[in-house]
């Protein structure tokens, strides 16, 4: 089987291909091996290959550090329909959509899919996604999988909160917290299988919430990480009370796939630590304290 990961040099595709590669014949190209931009250039790309399988995971999104660039709706759009439009080059599409679908302001904790649509969200990054989630609403051989607090190695540690814990504690800085908040995070490797699934499956609905369906708190995650060092490293809480909780049900993605166990947060914490720490040498200090 021939598969297509977008986003190949990016957090989830580079880690998606290294799992999926042993089982399939996988291209993950990057950005400037494959524009996702340039219509001809993408239909240009599936005809030649003719994949069976396109799982898109490439987007742009804003973060802590870098704003939202200007055409971050257009971008993400325009990538996805770049693929869509060309559906009859390939069998199937799994696309990998947001919890932001659902507008987080307002957001319900353990939100489920029926509440989708039950408002538009206003930040570009959920509209992009909420646009997505729309077409494929009423489309034959895509799913959207729904993705809120996915963590593993080759993330940003700058701004990604449990690989920055996991870093500034290996150069013996404080875990810092801005706020506490209630999030659901889910192990990039968990993300893998459950993508494999979906690759050798048919699904019966159009839309999953992916997550371990389980909120924990930020303050837990630091004092785990703390733990894990040998340190012991300070944790430090900026602004009190809690922020918005984001979590989800994930009842109708366990009753599709059945049977699966998602790997515990100290395993995986404890993982992440090791390999961050195998990777000490290249971890640029000063970038972990950029909003300090």
């Amino acid at each position: 089987m021939k598969l297509l990961i977008t986003g190949g040099s990016g957090f989830i595709g580079r880690n998606l291909a290294e799992y999926l590669a042993p089982l399939y014949e996988v291209s993950a190209p990057s950005s400037p091996q494959l524009n996702l931009l340039d219509a001809a250039a993408v239909r240009g790309y599936l005809s030649a290959n003719r994949f069976d399988v396109v799982v898109h995971a490439a987007t742009v999104r804003s973060n802590r550090r870098l704003g939202a660039p200007a055409d971050l709706l257009d971008r993400n759009c325009r990538m996805f329909f770049n693929l869509v439009r060309n559906d009859g080059l390939f069998d199937k599409m799994i696309h990998f959509g947001s919890g932001a679908e659902y507008n987080r302001s307002g957001m319900p904790a353990r939100v489920r899919e029926n509440h989708f649509d039950a408002s538009v969200p206003m930040d570009p990054y959920g509209f992009s996604k909420y646009i997505c989630a729309k077409y494929i609403a009423r489309c034959d051989r895509i799913v959207n999988l729904r993705l809120f607090g996915v963590f593993g190695k080759y993330e940003d540690y700058t701004v990604r909160f449990i690989s920055n814990a996991c870093c500034r504690a290996l150069k013996g800085l404080p875990v810092v917290i801005r706020q506490d908040a209630v999030l659901d995070y889910l192990y990039v490797n968990d993300l893998a299988r459950i993508t494999h699934w979906f690759i050798s499956h048919e699904p019966h609905y159009k839309a999953y919430n992916v997550c371990a369906g389980e909120g924990v708190p930020l303050t837990q995650l630091a004092a785990l990480v703390a733990e894990l060092s040998e340190r012991k490293q300070k944790v430090i809480v900026g602004t009190g009370g809690k922020g918005p909780e984001y979590t989800a049900d994930n009842g109708l993605l366990l009753d599709e796939i059945g049977g699966f166990a998602f790997s515990k947060i100290l395993d995986s914490v404890d993982e992440l630590y090791r390999w961050y720490k195998g990777q000490e040498q290249g971890i640029d200090c000063e970038s972990l304290r950029f909003d300090e």
